[in-house]
């Protein structure tokens, strides 16, 4: 059983499409207190939940506690984008993720995180791999959702599905340094 971190539809469509294609069907994991403001996190989330209702699939939605996400990251504001700051953002929610994994008896996670051309791979690779070590029973699937066409997939389907493509990751640290 699989536990597909989500982010947002532009980045998840092309990875759920790929997984429900090779007979794998996810639940999805929102799981994103980073974004900022709440209205850019509720938009993300209502996009992601309206395709995850025509797909009729499970879609579960973590906590949205971006005090606590500041607290996390607290001294690594003015890292550059894709700096330390967004590693300990991904372990902070890949640990999320592998947890309630754990919980529900799901035996993998993966994460749309790794489709995002804002990211960079290898801390992805290690965050996820760092939150399934606290589990055991949990496997972080290792995969660059950019690859095997998926980046183009994911253009078509924005497209197709008039999705909100948001211009940021997701915090106000990197909102700040793409306006600049």
């Amino acid at each position: 059983m699989l536990l597909l971190h989500v982010c947002c539809a532009p980045c998840s469509a092309a990875v759920i499409e790929w997984l429900l294609n090779k007979d794998i069907r996810p639940a999805l994991f929102f799981f994103n207190p980073n974004i900022y403001p709440k209205d850019e996190y509720e938009r993300r989330k209502d996009e992601l939940m309206r395709y995850a209702k025509t797909l009729e699939i499970d879609f579960i939605d973590g906590d949205y506690d971006h005090e606590s996400w500041l607290q996390a990251i607290k001294g690594l504001e003015n890292q550059p984008e894709r700096g330390f700051r967004c590693l300990e953002c991904f372990k902070l929610r890949l640990f999320a993720a592998a947890k309630l994994a754990d919980e529900k008896g799901f035996t993998k996670i993966t994460t749309t995180l790794a489709s995002s051309r804002w990211k960079k791979i290898d801390q992805i690779a290690t965050a996820g791999k760092w939150a399934t070590a606290h589990f055991p029973a949990v496997e972080f699937w290792d995969k660059n959702w950019r690859k095997d066409g998926l980046s183009e997939r994911r253009k078509i389907l924005l497209q197709e599905n008039g999705f909100y493509n948001q211009r940021y990751c997701g915090c106000e640290f990197s909102l700040n340094s793409t306006n600049k």
